[in-house]
C-alpha cells in the first residue's frame, strides 16, 4: 500500500474505541478528498475504522498489517 497520504495520526497501544475517536477528530478537520494515515495495534480497529467510515460518508481505503502495527487509509468524505 504506497499510496499517499496527507495526515499521519498514531493509535499505536490505544484500544477501542479511541482510534476511531481521534479518527474522527482528525477528518473533521482535513479538506474533503484528503486521506489520512491511522495507525494502530488494537486489532479491533480493523473493524471499528471502516464501520465508522461506512457511518460517516468517509472512504476506506485499505489496511495494510506489518507485524503488530496495521496502518489504514481513509479519505476524507
Amino acid at each position: 500500500m504506497a499510496q499517499a497520504y496527507d495526515e499521519d495520526l498514531d493509535c499505536e497501544g490505544l484500544l477501542c474505541p479511541l482510534p476511531v475517536l481521534r479518527a474522527r477528530k482528525r477528518l473533521a478537520g482535513l479538506a474533503p478528498g484528503a486521506v489520512l494515515r491511522v495507525t494502530a495495534t488494537d486489532p479491533m480497529a480493523a473493524i471499528d475504522l471502516p464501520h465508522f467510515c461506512a457511518e460517516a460518508g468517509h472512504a476506506f481505503l485499505g489496511a495494510e498489517r506489518d507485524g503488530a502495527v496495521t496502518r489504514y487509509l481513509i479519505r476524507r468524505g
